[in-house]
């Protein structure tokens, strides 16, 4: 196995473990979801920071699900079109869209560390009185979600280029 099949192999397994956290989160807002509304239901009481918590708990669903989906080949594919051409166009497509989607990915990296250091250096917190402190531990997880977008982009297209250009 060549080093450039071995790093897109470390990398892949860097975003398993983050979409096997989005998993295990999806399972604790399930439950979060479930307790809130017993709770409304039997007790007729609940808790500000509960409900804002559900919310806060999609955020890393999504932002590490979409990198655990490109890693089992859930992407969105017009594949009607792409399955059409010939293999060696959709290996290069394959690389161009991979490196389309790693520059993408570090550019809203990039962008999105001055909005967390601006929630951080203000304090920001819920609006509501009872609501989650720290609101820039959520807005974190924006930098950290397309820096793993960024390690699958390159994993894919790492894997394209090794199909493309086969070692003899």
């Amino acid at each position: 196995m060549s080093a450039i099949a071995k790093l897109a192999g470390r990398l892949d397994l860097v975003v398993e473990l983050f979409g096997r956290l989005a998993a295990w989160i999806g399972v604790a807002l399930v439950l979060l979801v479930a307790g809130n509304v017993l709770v409304r239901y039997f007790l007729h009481t609940g808790a500000i920071w509960l409900q804002e918590l559900e919310w806060h708990l999609i955020a890393p669903i999504a932002l590490f699900g979409m990198s655990y989906a490109l890693l089992h080949g859930e992407a969105l594919r017009v594949d009607g079109l792409y399955q059409r051409f010939p293999k060696r166009v959709r290996l290069a497509i394959d690389i161009v869209s991979g490196l389309a989607m790693a520059l993408i990915a570090a550019l809203l990296v990039k962008l999105s560390i001055p909005f967390v250091l601006q929630s951080y250096a203000m304090g920001e917190g819920s609006p509501n009185p009872d609501g989650i402190p720290h609101r820039f531990l959520l807005k974190a997880l924006i930098p950290l979600g397309f820096a793993v977008l960024f390690v699958q982009a390159t994993a894919e297209t790492l894997r394209a280029i090794l199909k493309l250009f086969p070692s003899r």
